[in-house]
């Protein structure tokens, strides 16, 4: 209700604004004042052509304030200002019968820019990506500041306008944002995912109903960030009402076997050879198929099934290996993640230590993956207690996503890693940038001094993986290596990259050998 009245006291604000500013009402100024000096004489002419001014200014004020206020930090339009907006829009392309589109925008991983440079910084990051993007549109395309890191567009009435347009022009604002932005010495790389709404696919006859088609559109393309570009269909409006469903089903599935883990091998950079693998949680529906991760791990969080969740991962995880090691596949070890809730539990260790006697594997065959966010901000209690003993124990500690979560040289200290995940915003495009390289750099220092083994996420291409060899790297993981892939697929991955290593020629000492 108090939204409504918002909305209409906007209008009666715009049409008055509108009204004064009517350039012929200048016209009629001569007429009003020989009424108002009949009427009212000498001293109400003195009055009107005392408040004239005033009320213009008024309405400068209103045009420029209420009706458009701005957001402190991007300086864009506020939210309830760019929903007016998009209504107006709306009636407008309606009534002319052209086109239009909405796009909305969202930094991928914004939380990691917070957490490791500070929220002035990341401020300065949205206000950078503000300016990028309104350079990159038409000057009669609005922008509005949604969220922290979530952006919308409307782009102003146009007669040709269609959906490779529209992801073309999704690119072009992806590629202004993900330049790297200099803030304080450092080079900041973000990328962007981008949802967006053509009006001719807009759900209902309002500007509320196209601007929500492009927010379940960018829904979507968060779920396959990074950098993912959604246009909105009907068959995401059924996937938002279906969403609620995987909450109800979720525990089923992991009783059904529906979840199981994909396998990503990871390679050492010296000799090419498979040095593990990570197992990541896959859920294939019946009925809807293969189902993302960041769908349907909130799904598990919400229900409380963390725990349960790590048991089945870790079990089919100890089956990949006895099944390889019968195949004569040499696969060192899985790396399973492990949350705070699971790490919580005071009988972790003896429940890990019973698995591995069932499927008679040895601990170092297991690598913990831990959240660096986990490691710094845990004291000295459960959690602590139960990474230190499986340590003990002879499993592996790899420290996951190292540079986001702040952990000081002590906590590595403390529980024992065997390992550091260099994060994948560290990795990105670090063969094109010199500060990446500096940073880079600077982690395998300290993980060589203090005797850690080190691994680089999210390689993608030839030339990050050739400069992590050179920096010292020892292993490396990611698409560029191959994606992760369900069990039975492994086996011919590991036959096919082992026949290609054994293809590259050795290099003979001087005696032919």
């Amino acid at each position: 209700m108090a939204r409504k009245q918002i909305s209409l006291l906007t209008r009666m604000h715009q049409f008055w604004a509108r009204a004064l500013a009517w350039p012929p009402l200048l016209a009629f100024l001569p007429a009003i004042s020989l009424i108002v000096f009949w009427f009212g004489g000498e001293r109400a002419l003195i009055m009107i052509s005392a408040l004239l001014p005033l009320i213009y200014l008024a309405s400068g004020r209103m045009q420029k304030g209420f009706l458009h206020p701005r957001d402190a930090i991007s300086g864009l339009l506020q939210r309830s200002a760019f929903e007016d907006l998009v209504e107006q829009t709306y009636l407008a392309v309606e009534a002319k019968g052209q086109n239009a589109a909405i796009l909305c925008v969202i930094l991928d991983e914004y939380d990691q820019v917070v957490e490791r440079y500070g929220q002035s910084a990341a401020d300065l990051v949205v206000r950078r990506v503000g300016e990028r993007m309104t350079s990159a549109l038409r000057a009669d395309d609005a922008i509005g500041q949604y969220d922290e890191a979530q952006f919308a567009i409307c782009t102003s009435s146009v007669r040709q306008l269609d959906l490779e347009l529209c992801i073309q022009l999704a690119g072009r604002i992806q590629s202004a944002i993900e330049d790297p932005i200099s803030v304080e010495g450092f080079s900041i790389y973000v990328s962007a995912s981008v949802g967006f709404c053509h009006i001719k696919r807009a759900p209902g006859h309002t500007g509320a109903a196209w601007l929500d088609a492009a927010l379940i559109a960018l829904r979507d393309a968060g779920r396959h960030a990074p950098s993912a570009i959604r246009a909105y269909s009907d068959q995401m409006k059924k996937e938002t009402r279906t969403r609620a469903e995987l909450r109800e089903e979720v525990a089923a599935a992991l009783e059904a076997g529906q979840i199981q883990p994909w396998f990503q091998p990871q390679i050492s950079t010296d000799t090419g050879q498979i040095t593990g693998f990570e197992a990541l949680a896959r859920w294939s529906h019946p009925i809807r198929g293969l189902i993302s991760p960041a769908e349907f791990l909130p799904a598990i969080e919400e229900a409380g099934l963390l725990e349960r969740l790590a048991e089945v991962m870790m079990y089919h995880a100890f089956a990949a290996l006895k099944a390889w090691d019968g195949a004569s596949l040499d696969v060192p070890q899985v790396g399973v993640n492990f949350a705070g809730s699971e790490l919580n539990n005071p009988r972790l260790t003896e429940k890990i230590k019973w698995e591995l006697d069932r499927f008679d594997l040895t601990p170092d065959r297991l690598a913990v993956e831990v959240l660096e966010t986990v490691v710094a901000n845990s004291p000295d209690d459960v959690i602590t207690r139960n990474i230190n003993a499986l340590g003990q124990l002879g499993c592996r500690i790899d420290l996951d996503d190292f540079g986001t979560g702040h952990a000081s040289i002590a906590s590595i200290r403390r529980f024992s890693v065997s390992r550091i995940k260099i994060d994948r915003s560290f990795v990105m495009k670090a063969d094109r940038d010199p500060e990446q390289q500096r940073m880079i750099s600077a982690i395998l220092t300290m993980a060589e001094r203090l005797g850690i083994e080190t691994l680089a996420e999210g390689v993608e291409t030839v030339g990050e993986h050739v400069l992590l060899a050179q920096l010292g790297c020892d292993h490396v993981q990611g698409f560029g290596i191959a994606r992760p892939m369900p069990f039975e697929q492994t086996l011919d991955w590991i036959t096919r990259h082992t026949a290609k290593l054994e293809d590259v020629p050795r290099i003979m000492d001087g005696k032919g050998k």
